[in-house]
């Protein structure tokens, strides 16, 4: 496999290349949305088009648009930091590659997927066949299914006797029993089903990224002028308290243009081995928070943080004394960002779930494979929920950066799972989208060390016309620093 180790020379002139009249509606959409001003819009350079991956949805729209909002964002709030406007290119085939998160250590891509984690038909042996999926990628997960269905819990067990077990249980009533013993099931729903339900009715009216002023007065947080070469975010702190890809993957994005990301693992917490490759620009610490040592220096952390973004299940943080309302108590002027799997309000808000359980829950596994014409049902070619949801935290985030700059005031960012999926089924279905032919990944890899071995990822995908903001920290292990923030000086 060839690496490339950095980032060719890219002409940026929009009228050289491609676009996507779909990618270009959708960054726009989001943009205005955000009460972002127009004129930036014409600084964004998306590049290519046609779907990439094989997906009847606009998966290579989803991931253009997100990250592209992202990037350009960064860029505009750099304008009000004292920088001119620039142009940010998003390649197409890049921003999909990308989410798809592919990584290697040491030359070993890791196995991302538990081998009981999947999709299992069920209900036949009760006369009401239908499927579950099943999220057993942690080992508390995976174990409080099996006790569920009466099977040996641990990694002895194998998928036929899940498969066996299964059989016996309708669908919907097996994703409520694990959904009681918090485990991590969904049911397979058409769309239909799902617009009927009242976890959809919750959210169908709010958008993809939500921004509210939290009470509170707060004066606009001092940011220092940015020279011509340093990066649109730097001076910025992040404090990071999230662990499954989306949540990591936006404060990867935010690294990626400067910030100064805080990294907070729990010690008593698994982790998933993305964790090596959406940990790239980060410092990361451990911190308990069941202690009073632990929550102690999370508010000391919080005094001179900027932003604070978290992906515990709603009201969790709330019962600790650090819900959104507390944090901008405790630091008036902050961004807070929420991310979520099916939203804040509704009957399914405090439920846990993944990209891969929303789709199902959702019905994009059950429209794939009717687009496909196939009998089983069948998941997209990448985890574009938790991706977009990743690239579209980050966007929110620095719109709310740039409110705080110019109105003060407390902000609150939400984005869920459930809520993108709504957004990416707004954005259409691609006719031929199944015929793509997936692109080679070799030229946007980059290879760098790390604290878990030689890492070979994507490197960014955003491209920024004064010059590239590549992650400045490699990769480091949970607990690789202590929790406090790094001096300010030069970018």
């Amino acid at each position: 496999m060839r690496v490339m180790s950095s980032t060719p020379e890219i002409p940026m002139s929009r009228a050289l290349h491609a676009e996507s009249a779909a990618a270009r509606a959708a960054l726009a959409s989001l943009w205005r949305g955000a009460a972002l001003p127009d004129a930036a819009l014409e600084h964004a350079v998306l590049t290519g088009s046609g779907p990439v991956l094989a997906s009847s949805f606009a998966v290579a729209d989803a991931a253009q648009a997100a990250l592209g909002a992202a990037a350009l964002a960064a860029a505009e709030f750099a304008v009000e930091r004292g920088q001119p406007r620039q142009r940010v290119r998003v390649d197409r085939s890049h921003a999909v590659m990308e989410s798809c998160g592919w990584f290697s250590i040491d030359g070993v891509a890791p196995d991302v997927w538990d081998k009981l984690s999947g999709l299992y038909p069920c209900g036949e042996a009760v006369g009401e066949p239908g499927w579950v999926r099943i999220h057993a990628n942690f080992a508390h997960h995976r174990d409080g299914v099996l006790r569920l269905l009466g099977c040996p819990p641990g990694p002895g067990t194998e998928r036929a006797a899940v498969a066996q077990a299964l059989r016996h249980w309708r669908a919907v009533d097996f994703e409520t029993a694990a959904a009681a013993a918090d485990a991590v099931v969904a049911a397979l729903r058409s769309h239909d089903d799902w617009l009927r339900h009242p976890q959809h009715a919750a959210l169908a009216a709010l958008p993809v990224v939500r921004i509210d002023r939290l009470d509170g007065d707060a004066a606009p947080l001092p940011l220092p002028p940015l020279a011509a070469t340093q990066a649109p975010l730097a001076g910025l702190r992040v404090l990071d308290l999230t662990r499954i890809l989306a949540g990591p993957v936006a404060c990867r994005t935010l690294a990626a243009y400067g910030a100064d990301v805080l990294l907070l693992n729990s010690p008593a917490l698994p982790n998933i081995p993305a964790i090596a490759e959406t940990s790239r620009g980060k410092r990361s610490a451990h911190v308990d928070l069941r202690t009073a040592p632990g929550r102690a220096a999370l508010q000391a952390l919080l005094g001179d943080a900027h932003v604070f973004v978290q992906g515990y299940r709603p009201g969790a943080l709330a019962g600790l004394g650090f819900g959104a309302q507390d944090l901008a108590r405790l630091r008036p002027g902050v961004v807070v960002a929420s991310l979520s799997a099916y939203g804040a309000c509704g009957p399914w808000a405090a439920r846990r779930g993944f990209d891969s359980l929303v789709q199902t829950a959702c019905g994009f596994n059950d429209d794939e494979a009717r687009a496909a014409g196939a009998d089983t049902p069948q998941a997209m070619p990448l985890q574009i929920l938790d991706f977009a949801a990743g690239y579209l935290l980050a966007f929110g985030v620095q719109a709310a950066l740039r409110r705080q700059a110019r109105e003060g005031g407390s902000w609150h960012v939400q984005v869920s799972l459930a809520g993108v999926g709504q957004w990416l089924r707004g954005l259409g279905r691609v006719a031929d989208g199944l015929a793509a032919q997936r692109p080679a990944i070799e030229p946007f890899l980059v290879s760098e060390p790390s604290g878990f071995g030689r890492l070979v990822g994507v490197r960014h995908a955003a491209e920024f016309e004064r010059g590239p903001t590549p992650w400045r920290l490699p990769s480091m292990p949970p607990g690789s620093h202590r929790p406090e923030w790094a001096p300010l000086g030069p970018d």
